[in-house]
């Protein structure tokens, strides 16, 4: 989705405080959970267990909601068993799974509970978005694994197409090297419990830490879980010297490093949506 236009100024930026653009790239889409039928039969006349689908991109509350209907328990009961269900996340995430539920499908049985699955979540996470590559990475990229899983949960949101999604991390990263404020709509949407492509003024002025547009550096935890894709990305963006870019119809994003460049594909954007033409998804 789009982003406002961005400030010519730069500033310089701290390594923890990294922070960056105004990528104008997709939102996080309200994807619908994929249950696969109980007792659904195979090929062979066989019968196959439910199972439950997260897809790439889902926010935590998204799944926990998915998990409460799969389950048939009542909504919130998976939010509660958070903090007992013994989740082995890093230190820096203070007990909070957002971006460690790795997008998967998930078997169910009578026998699955939220703890028993959020944990299966998370190991999956564990398994696949750690390791060397990624602390190799992040001390590439002079960022720490929780930030670099932070980049990938914003590059998930913001990428119209997984071929972008290693430029618009790499306009992350170039931002922050500049101590650009990010001015990121999927960031902005997550502390506003939202998902949208239109925001205001009075949007990019509110008093929370995912407000991009208001504060450098990048947010607190992830917006969302992301796939092993956007953590590519993420670990590996490819060289350019991009710092905006915008989605301005499917198949066509734009990535450029000068301003006033940017206006004008913004410009394009915006007469293509009023004209009700599709634009960015």
């Amino acid at each position: 989705m789009l982003n406002e236009i961005p400030q010519r100024g730069m500033m310089r930026l701290t390594r923890r405080g990294r922070a960056s653009l105004i990528a104008m790239g997709a939102l996080v889409a309200a994807a619908a959970a994929v249950v696969v039928p109980l007792l659904l039969p195979d090929d062979g006349g066989t019968k196959v267990p439910p199972a439950l689908t997260v897809p790439e991109g889902w926010r935590a509350s998204q799944v926990y909601e998915a998990l409460d209907k799969a389950l048939g328990v009542p909504a919130g009961t998976t939010k509660k068993a958070v903090p007992g269900a013994g989740l082995k996340l890093p230190t820096d995430a203070e007990g909070n799974p957002e971006g460690y539920l790795f997008p998967e499908t998930y078997p169910l049985n009578d026998k699955s509970t939220p703890a028993g699955l959020l944990s299966s979540m998370v190991n999956t996470a564990d398994k696949k978005l750690n390791g060397s590559q990624v602390t190799a990475g992040a001390e590439r990229n002079a960022v720490n694994p929780y930030q670099t899983l932070t980049i990938a949960s914003i590059v998930e949101a913001e990428a119209a197409t997984k071929k972008d999604m290693g430029k618009v991390a790499r306009v992350i990263y170039n931002r922050l090297d500049r101590s650009m404020p990010l001015q990121m709509a999927s960031t902005l949407n997550y502390g506003l419990n939202r998902s949208t492509l239109n925001r205001t003024t009075e949007d990019t002025r509110a008093e929370n830490p995912y407000n991009t547009y208001a504060r450098t550096g990048l947010p607190p935890t992830p917006i969302a879980n992301p796939g092993a894709e956007a953590m590519k990305a993420a670990i590996s963006p490819p060289r350019g010297d991009w710092l905006y870019f915008v989605t301005v119809k499917p198949g066509d994003t734009r990535f450029t490093a000068d301003f006033d460049e940017q206006q004008k594909n913004v410009e394009e954007f915006n007469k293509l949506r009023a004209s009700g033409e599709p634009s960015s998804a």
